[in-house]
């Protein structure tokens, strides 16, 4: 099984839209099938999986998906990126148990990890509605991955 899609809830369709597109991914649909019913999918750059957002899609309260993870290889040139393209996006930062990152702000420590070690250095924004993403560096995934 491959994870395909995650559906965002969002309060502005066109807002939304407009944020993605900022942020260079792929526009995929823009289907408006009635006043109720629109389904818009956008696809991260090298990213198999999509995200999709609309009127009628979900019953979620717009900004509540929280956690949501892209991967790059280089954290630093993706932060710049992000922010050129719109995004108020966190200083880089790493955790203080050095392994992932607790929810929220709770234990983040600034700057990259100390050894710049593969899934440890990590930055956050949100889109319009404050769905919450985290960009994190990997450079050589682990085994099997």
């Amino acid at each position: 099984m491959k994870l395909e899609v995650v559906v965002l809830p969002v309060s502005d369709v066109d807002r939304a839209k407009q944020f993605y597109e900022r942020l260079g991914w792929r526009l995929d649909a823009d289907f408006a099938l009635d006043p109720e019913y629109r389904v818009v999918q956008f696809t991260p750059p090298e990213s198999e999986a999509s995200i999709i957002f609309g009127t009628g899609l979900t019953t979620s309260a717009p900004g509540s998906s929280q956690g949501l993870q892209l991967t790059v290889f280089d954290i630093e040139e993706a932060r710049d990126a992000l922010v050129q393209a719109g995004a108020d996006v966190s200083e880089i930062f790493h955790d203080a148990t050095g392994v992932f990152h607790h929810a929220g702000t709770k234990d983040r420590v600034p700057g990259p990890h100390p050894e710049r070690a593969d899934y440890s250095s990590f930055a956050s924004f949100e889109d319009p509605d404050g769905n919450g993403w985290i960009v994190q560096e990997i450079k050589t995934r682990l085994p099997g991955r």
